[in-house]
């Protein structure tokens, strides 16, 4: 039997990179996957395409994660469609890097409303029926940066950080409830995001890794496996570091 065998995962942000790899390394394990992005474009149909051919139940959503009445419109859909949800992974988020002094206001709110508040709007909407199943594995997108900082990105580290402290605070909150919440905290990952950065960038990047190399998308999906599955069934308010040893 597969890990993942007629479970229901929601996965946001999952046309590409990271949420890609996850979708696609939960529908290999027999995993039902409702996905989003904001919109509905090539991205969006060439994956779900994949997902497909795995023999899963797979549909792709045009919503934006930011937004407290779709996040909650699109789980009542998901619900209805696929009977249940056992997997949230709130994986949206996006980078406006910039030093502080240099830092606009709406570079930090944009940030702070998609990859934060994001996990807010959708744990919201999800835990009513995780509730009523008295079942679930919540998965929250962190980074290492939200663990240690980084300069130029205080609002991507700002949101990370409150993304570890949102997971904690929910797993103590629907533990009775036999709910779980665990974040993980992906390093230097190649992946579209990462190779708009310079050459340079990416060479001292890989300097400061252990392992001495950016990690794949593949290799935080295999954790997201493991802690969507009941193999995690006694892991909850964790942060696990997917990062080559670059934050140990």
């Amino acid at each position: 039997m597969k890990l993942l065998e007629n479970k229901v995962a929601l996965i946001t942000g999952a046309s590409r990179g990271i949420g890609k790899a996850i979708a696609i390394s939960y529908a290999s394990q027999g995993c039902n996957i409702a996905f989003t992005d904001v919109r509905r474009d090539e991205n969006m149909e060439q994956c779900e395409k994949e997902l497909l051919a795995f023999g899963v139940k797979a549909i792709g959503y045009a919503s934006n994660a930011a937004s407290f009445e779709e996040s909650a419109q699109l789980v009542e859909a998901v619900a209805q469609e696929f009977g249940r949800i056992d997997i949230l992974v709130n994986n949206a988020g996006i980078t406006r890097d910039n030093l502080l002094m240099r830092m606009q206001e709406k570079d930090w709110d944009l940030v702070m409303n998609i990859n934060l508040k994001s996990v807010f709007n959708l744990t919201h909407a999800c835990q009513k029926i995780m509730l009523k199943q008295k079942s679930g594995s919540i998965i929250n997108m962190s980074s290492v940066v939200g663990v240690s900082g980084n300069a130029g990105q205080s609002n991507y580290s700002a949101s990370k950080a409150g993304i570890i402290g949102f997971t904690k605070s929910i797993a103590q909150e629907l533990g009775s409830r036999n709910i779980r919440s665990n974040a993980v905290a992906p390093g230097f990952i190649i992946t579209d995001m990462t190779a708009q950065l310079p050459e340079e960038v990416r060479k001292d990047w890989e300097k400061k890794i252990p392992l001495r190399r950016g990690g794949l998308p593949e290799e935080v999906a295999k954790v997201c496996v493991f802690l969507g599955s009941d193999l995690s069934s006694y892991v909850s308010g964790q942060v696990i570091n997917v990062c080559g040893a670059m934050n140990c």
